[in-house]
Formats: structure tokens, C-alpha cells, sequence
């Protein structure tokens, strides 16, 4: 059983294999449209404004400098921060209650 099961599956992977390589060249009445400017070389087109006239969304080509859009931030060092969470987890108030089993 299972090797006639196994004689099926190659005659048939073998028939598509056949199929593909030489059916073409029996039927050779399908021909490929030819495309010859398909890769030409010409000038870019104007950009156009796909949004219309009325759109808020504006751009422009150039350089700025970085001080422009960057604002210096003070890093605070990270002892600090952990000296001011200390102190703050000190002054909050306790539990009144405690558990004891």
C-alpha cells in the first residue's frame, strides 16, 4: 500500500516536472508582449501638492543648525535623585497597624 501510494505521488511531482519544462515548447502559441520603453531614461517630473492648496502640512528643503531645534536640558545626577527619593520616602506617613502573626 504504502508503495503504490509513494509510485502515485512521484508520477505525479514527475508529470508536473515534465509539465513545466517542455509544455511550453509544445504550445508555443502564448508570445509575451514586448514593452521596449520600459526602461528609458527621462527627466523627473514637477513635484505636485497632493493635499491642494488649503493644506496645513508644509515642508522646505534646507539645513538648520541643531541649536535651532535642541533646548539644553540640565541632566540631574542620578545620586540626587536617589537622595531626594530617600528623603521623600521618609516624610510620607507610616502604617499605624502592624501584623504579627
Amino acid at each position: 500500500m504504502k508503495t503504490s501510494l509513494l509510485f502515485a505521488i512521484f508520477l505525479a511531482c514527475a508529470t508536473a516536472a515534465f509539465g513545466q519544462n517542455y509544455g511550453p515548447a509544445l504550445t508555443s502559441s502564448i508570445s509575451l508582449p514586448d514593452h521596449p520603453e520600459h526602461a528609458q531614461r527621462a527627466p523627473m517630473a514637477r513635484e505636485q501638492n497632493l493635499w491642494g492648496s488649503e493644506s496645513p502640512y508644509t515642508f522646505a528643503k534646507g539645513e538648520l543648525p541643531l541649536s535651532e531645534f535642541a533646548r539644553a536640558s540640565a541632566a540631574v545626577p542620578l545620586g540626587d535623585v536617589a537622595r531626594n527619593y530617600r528623603k521623600e520616602h521618609a516624610s510620607v506617613k507610616k502604617a499605624v497597624i502592624v501584623w504579627a502573626n
